[in-house]
């Protein structure tokens, strides 16, 4: 797997100019050698030339967690005492023009500038991005597997099987996320629990607010499930619960962000340009009232990262692909009042979209 990975990569080195690229810390260095290093101050990172081995240069402290592919790279630990873009520089020799991961710490690419100041430097994304947005059947698996888990965990909110009312916002976050550790996940990314007025807040931090009767409560979460071979691939669920009777205004608000995403979510077919796929909700949103409260893009690409290429938003012509997965997410924020976003994981397939998360889409009414 790591081989190929690496291979298409060198493609696209060779038709782009690049001589060598460069991954340090993010989520390119366990998608391309399934090593996820820890973001220290102590230099981690992958040289790739665009022929020869490709070599990991690591702290010598570090060595022990990385699982070896001597088919893939040769290790390169540094001791404390040694500079390791002295190492750098040395695996560079030769090179002009250098792709660097777009996570790589400033510090390190400006030391790498002062020792080799006519080094020619482009963003690695451009070359790692078309080939991680394109999901193998395998991947695709993957992420159907952590977006069951949350779904599970969707369920159980919605049935009422997680106490909200009198529990604090950050007390209902904290039990989403050891959920999801429950349910094989092996980290938390996040758990927004946003209630009433804090709802119309896209990324609420969860606070000390009691959860009241006769409101919203707008849940978004998710985690990074890790297979055998190093690799994580992340889920992502939105669902929004009334606690108690619903007015009719909400009801409203609610019928017209369900039909929006639904809409959306239906247009997400190979061929058809991102934007269109935001503008289809959009479009909806606004001839019902809301446009002004639908304040961010429709999704974002998901993989081994939360929010990675494509992006559902205006500007993007590109068309979506088979084996492209992203959120659809549209959200009506009113604000000092409420809000609600509904989320799913969608593949992208030539003929249909595959919705990776079933949970019930209705909204939750728990009296």
């Amino acid at each position: 797997m790591f081989a190929n990975r690496l291979a298409n990569v060198r493609i696209a080195m060779d038709e782009n100019g690049i001589d060598a690229l460069l991954l340090s810390v993010g989520a390119d260095l366990p998608y391309f050698t399934g090593y996820e290093a820890m973001p220290l101050e102590r230099l981690t990172m992958l040289v790739l030339p665009r022929e020869g081995q490709a070599k990991l240069i690591v702290p010598a402290l570090e060595a022990p967690r990385v699982r070896e592919h001597p088919d893939i790279f040769t290790l390169l630990p540094w001791k404390e005492s040694e500079n390791p873009i002295s190492l750098l520089v040395d695996e560079l020799a030769g090179a002009a023009s250098v792709a660097v991961g777009d996570t790589t710490w400033t510090r390190f690419t400006i030391e790498l500038l002062n020792q080799l100041p006519n080094l020619r430097l482009s963003r690695a994304n451009t070359i790692t991005s078309p080939i991680r947005s394109i999901k193998s059947p395998d991947e695709i698996d993957r992420l159907q597997k952590a977006a069951s888990a949350v779904d599970r965990i969707a369920s159980r909110l919605q049935n009422g099987e997680i106490e909200l009312i009198g529990k604090s916002e950050s007390q209902v976050s904290n039990e989403l996320g050891a959920q999801i550790l429950e349910e094989g996940h092996h980290r938390v990314n996040f758990a927004i629990v946003a209630a009433g007025e804090n709802a119309a807040s896209p990324h609420h931090e969860p606070g000390p607010r009691a959860i009241k009767e006769n409101e919203v409560v707008l849940c978004d979460f998710g985690g990074t499930w890790i297979g055998e071979d190093g690799v994580g691939y992340c889920s992502d669920i939105t669902r929004c619960i009334w606690t108690g009777t619903p007015p009719t205004e909400f009801l409203h608000l609610y019928d017209v962000l369900q039909r929006a995403q639904h809409e959306q979510v239906k247009a997400s077919i190979a061929g058809t340009p991102a934007e269109e796929i935001d503008r289809v909700g959009r479009a909806l949103i606004s001839q019902e009232g809301y446009g002004q409260y639908f304040i961010h893009r429709t999704g974002h690409g998901i993989g081994v990262e939360a929010h990675e290429d494509p992006y559902i938003v205006e500007g993007n012509s590109i068309p979506v692909a088979s084996g492209n997965v992203f959120s659809v997410e549209p959200g009506i924020y009113v604000p000092g009042k409420w809000g609600a976003r509904l989320e799913d994981i969608v593949a992208v397939t030539e003929y249909e979209p595959n919705s990776l998360n079933t949970t019930d889409h209705n909204l939750a009414v728990l009296s």
